[in-house]
């Protein structure tokens, strides 16, 4: 006589009793990290589901089978009530329906609450473009400022990621290129510098402080620089330069749109720029139409 094979007791002790919104959280993001997924991704949504644990816990729910969808929806209107744009809020209903679908595909619970919630609507802002006067006007903010005038020109000229500026150390400078590692899903690519950025960086070796660190870009105690660091010091150059509304990722907007007013191939622009796909850099086109008077070559920027 054939005996079934039984499930672990395991499998009985978490189906019977549930399981705890903050354990299902710490196997949510442990499951992000095995799938190799971008840690500004990993981090995003560990706050979203951090924050709803924490709405879900003053409901007095703590088991991950007891989250109904009204919970979801009082916890969106708390949200917008709190002056949470529709973007952010979408952004917050991206985060829990992956967290609720993770849950239900690994059968932790036995209903999806997430699966009814919709998206509001909202219109898509197209990325931010400098203008030539912009980006100048930030090139003579930061122009005293050795390193981050080295940041600001790698970021504008190179159009890398600011999380990969800052995981570049002094061997990923090769003669005239710049090799950026595989990170994160991207795989290596290599990007050509021109006179304008070469020039920033020798600069900044010259004066580089010396540590144990074979960072890139470090502090003045030779630490790596990091991430938040980086982008709140060229938030405060944007500010002295007078340019509203612009972030960080604008620089790499920036440098993909003259790349292609410059007559650069869409193909060579995508690689460089480490799309994954052609169609992402097909969406600066419809921004660069109504400006292709003002074509600029990258070395020019």
């Amino acid at each position: 006589m054939q005996v079934d094979e039984q499930p672990p007791w395991c499998y009985y002790r978490i189906h019977m009793a549930g399981i705890a919104l903050v354990d299902a959280h710490g196997r949510f993001i442990d499951f992000l990290k095995n799938n190799h997924r971008a840690s500004a991704t990993i981090l995003a949504y560990g706050k979203d589901i951090s924050q709803i644990v924490d709405f879900l816990a003053q409901r007095a729910k703590r088991q991950a089978e007891d989250v109904t969808q009204q919970d979801l929806e009082s916890f969106l209107t708390k949200l917008t009530r709190e002056g949470y744009t529709a973007k952010s809020v979408s952004r917050k209903i991206n985060s829990l329906k992956t967290f609720f679908k993770f849950l239900k595909d690994q059968g932790l619970i036995d209903n999806n609450p997430s699966s009814l919630i919709s998206h509001p609507k909202f219109e898509a802002k197209p990325p931010r473009i400098l203008t030539k006067m912009e980006y100048r006007a930030l090139r003579d903010a930061c122009r005293h400022d050795t390193r981050m005038s080295a940041v600001v020109e790698t970021l504008l000229q190179t159009g890398i990621r600011i999380g990969e500026l800052a995981a570049l150390t002094v061997d990923s400078l090769k003669d005239n290129s710049l090799v950026i590692p595989a990170i994160e899903g991207h795989a290596t690519r290599t990007i050509p510098l021109n006179k304008a950025v070469k020039q920033a960086l020798d600069k900044y070796l010259a004066q580089r402080p010396k540590g144990d660190s074979n960072t890139l870009f470090v502090t003045k105690t030779g630490r790596p620089l990091l991430i938040r660091n980086i982008r709140t010091a060229i938030d405060r150059y944007f500010r002295i330069a007078g340019i509203k509304d612009a972030k960080v990722n604008d620089l790499r907007h920036t440098w993909v749109a003259h790349h292609l007013m410059g007559g650069t191939s869409l193909v060579v622009v995508s690689k460089l720029a480490g799309h994954k796909r052609l169609s992402t850099t097909e969406r600066y086109l419809d921004l660069i139409k109504e400006n292709m008077e003002e074509k600029v070559k990258l070395e020019e920027l």
